[in-house]
């Protein structure tokens, strides 16, 4: 009766990802897709996009690929303007797309900075802010992926903590502004979850990373946080923190113990090879 219910609330309506050519985006295209909705992927690598596109056409879930780069307010808007023309409507904004980094402040360039405050935070605003009048329209759900970085401050990764605390505090005000308009606002904070953006972290000059720091095996899997992003849409939620340990109890925990929080992290971290501040 449940499972019913689900595909009847997302059946036919239309949902936006970006980031959607590989890990959680991709994941999420996919949950959304098997329960109804029809679904529009974002990315800047469009290849990857129709080929999944292809593969959900082959599943029976329609779905558009547009060629996005979050970082350019044009492709934004074009992003939401194709949707449109489409599908006429827009009912939820999955803002998924983003980057990571690993490199003590002292070293790093400042471009890389801003390259990360360009994707994960000005890229949010502009496909926001095209959407948001169509959102208003279907009561819609406005969704933004942060992680425990926009929670707490990270070593070696201060762009990226940056970036994810403005866009928790870009969509916290927009739930309050919107508190009589019937516009839903999810922020969520996955744990530490195996994809691709460890691999493709920019390190102090802004070069690629390439291999993962990180144990991924132990992780939670992207479709494991896409079912968790789904249930949350559903049921109108405000937050999403992901994992217990790594994620709701060192948020609760910080607010109590913030030096005891502090000197926790600095120690996870420190377990990564190369760490430069042991």
């Amino acid at each position: 009766m449940y499972y019913c219910m689900i595909l009847v609330q997302m059946k036919d309506k239309i949902v936006i990802i970006t980031g959607a050519s590989s890990g959680i985006g991709k994941a999420l295209a996919y949950e959304f897709g098997n329960k109804g909705a029809k679904v529009v992927l974002a990315a800047r690598n469009l290849a990857k996009l129709e080929e999944i596109v292809t593969d959900l056409n082959k599943l029976g879930i329609k779905a558009l690929a547009v060629h996005t780069d979050v970082t350019t307010e044009n492709e934004c808007r074009n992003l939401i303007e194709s949707t449109l023309a489409e599908f006429g409507r827009i009912d939820v904004l999955i803002n998924n797309a983003g980057i990571s980094m690993r490199a003590s402040f002292i070293d790093l360039h400042l471009d890389v900075m801003r390259r990360l405050m360009d994707t994960n935070y000005w890229g949010t605003v502009y496909c926001t802010k095209y959407a948001i009048p169509h959102l208003l329209k279907t009561a819609g759900s406005l969704v933004g992926m942060i992680s425990i970085g926009g929670y707490f401050g990270l070593p070696e990764r201060s762009g990226y903590a940056a970036s994810k605390f403005a866009v928790r505090g870009f969509l916290d005000s927009l739930r309050v502004e919107n508190r009589k308009t019937g516009l839903h606002v999810l922020v969520v904070a996955p744990g530490f979850t195996s994809s691709n953006i460890r691999k493709a972290a920019l390190l102090a000059d802004g070069s690629e990373q390439g291999e993962t720091p990180r144990n991924e095996g132990h992780m939670m899997s992207a479709e494991e946080v896409a079912s968790h992003v789904y249930k949350a849409v559903i049921n109108r939620k405000r937050h999403l923190i992901l994992t217990f340990l790594q994620g709701k109890l060192t948020v609760f925990l910080g607010n109590l113990m913030p030096k005891f929080i502090d000197r926790q992290i600095f120690n996870t971290f420190a377990k990564e090879p190369d760490f430069p501040l042991k």
